[in-house]
């Protein structure tokens, strides 16, 4: 074994996940997506699968890792400016519970079972569905949920610039409503916005021009 090119190969590895996680961002640290999960499955796997191979050269390595790392990255930026490739990658955050009533076509469509759905609840100290004005099956497999007399209730509206159409229905608002309070904040449009909140029937509203 040529210990030499071991060596490199193991070097241009570490650099090249050193570079995604100041380049992408740490979310990959703490994965929160399937994009997350997915960039650290494959680079391990191109790392483990490749560094012993001494059929693979130095170059063909790089490469590999180079091809990667433009796939994650125009992956990335897609995600950031398009609603339909974010749930494409990401999925859809699913209400499995509104007002109580467990809605059982969203949960067989989120693939969650009326065990797991339970199971879930328990550990939050919940022991009964009567109790939850809404639960929403997030995209990275965890429950958000909304309790009946839970105060100060977050709903986010805009992210990155992209409007969650999920959620203007759960407040049943519309697009033009959101147009119409972005404009009156200041706003030329929702692209203007990082984060939209909606508290407690206050819309707030942060730009990307706000350090």
């Amino acid at each position: 074994m040529d210990y030499t090119q071991l060596f490199i190969k193991f070097s241009l590895g570490i650099l090249t996940l050193i570079i995604q996680i100041n380049v992408f961002g740490k979310s990959n640290l703490a994965p929160t997506t399937a994009l997350d999960q997915l960039q650290n499955y494959v680079l391990g796997g191109i790392i483990g699968g490749l560094i012993y191979n001494q059929s693979i050269t130095v170059l063909q390595f790089l490469l590999v890792l180079i091809v990667w790392t433009l796939v994650v990255f125009i992956l990335k930026f897609g995600r950031e400016r398009s609603n339909w490739i974010r749930n494409l990658i990401d999925g859809k955050p699913v209400q499995v519970i509104k007002n109580g009533h467990v809605l059982v076509g969203n949960c067989m469509k989120a693939g969650i079972s009326a065990n797991e759905l339970m199971f879930r609840l328990r550990s939050r100290g919940i022991y009964s569905v009567e109790k939850v004005k809404n639960c929403i099956f997030e995209q990275n497999g965890q429950l958000t949920i909304i309790e009946n007399d839970e105060d100060n209730i977050r709903f986010p509206i805009i992210s990155d610039g992209q409007v969650n159409e999920d959620v203007l229905e759960l407040i049943h608002k519309s697009n033009a409503w959101l147009e119409q309070e972005v404009t009156k904040a200041g706003y030329n449009s929702t692209d203007d916005v990082f984060l939209g909140e909606y508290i407690n029937g206050q819309l707030r509203l942060v730009g990307y021009s706000e350090k």
